[in-house]
């Protein structure tokens, strides 16, 4: 169905449509400045930075962006995850697919025991995914994200070493 791949220098047109759409970023505060595309294209392209591009096998056709990265939650080291997948591909399965192959890489890890994700308490399909992936619903928690704006989001944990 999908696999992953780095993120490389080439990839900012996807990343555009991705995080500069405001369809696209309905349930994370509206679209992204080009300033602010470029900040987080050059961090994604980093050596280790945790962040791929999804690829659809049949086409090889670039359809979304999936990663983990260390975020510090409630005084202890956790990875958070996040993804997203264009609207054209969107209903069939991608998003999880590519989020369950994350999931398989921070545990092959062996370092940090949570991963966590953080969706919009409106964000129904990504919601879903959560529950799907054997995610544990905490409850919902207030986030500023962007700066400036807050929002209510989930607080959906992952025991990576299999004890949840």
């Amino acid at each position: 169905m999908v696999h992953l791949e780095r993120w490389i220098k080439d990839d900012l047109p996807l990343l555009e449509r991705l995080l500069g759409d405001p369809k696209m970023t309905e349930h994370l505060g509206g679209p992204e400045s080009a300033e602010k595309l470029a900040e987080r294209q050059a961090r994604y392209e980093q050596e280790g930075s945790g962040m791929f591009k999804i690829v659809d096998e049949a086409s090889g056709e670039a359809v979304g962006s999936v990663g983990y990265w260390q975020w510090p939650w409630r005084d202890e080291e956790v990875y958070e995850t996040g993804w997203s997948v264009l609207p054209e591909f969107q209903g069939r399965g991608i998003a999880a697919a590519a989020t369950s192959q994350v999931i398989a890489l921070a545990r092959s890890e062996r370092r940090l025991r949570y991963l966590h994700a953080f969706p919009s308490v409106d964000n129904a399909a990504s919601n879903a995914i959560c529950r799907k992936l054997g995610f544990t619903l905490l409850g919902a928690e207030e986030f500023e994200y962007p700066k400036g704006s807050f929002m209510r989001c989930n607080d959906w944990r992952l025991d990576l070493f299999g004890k949840d």
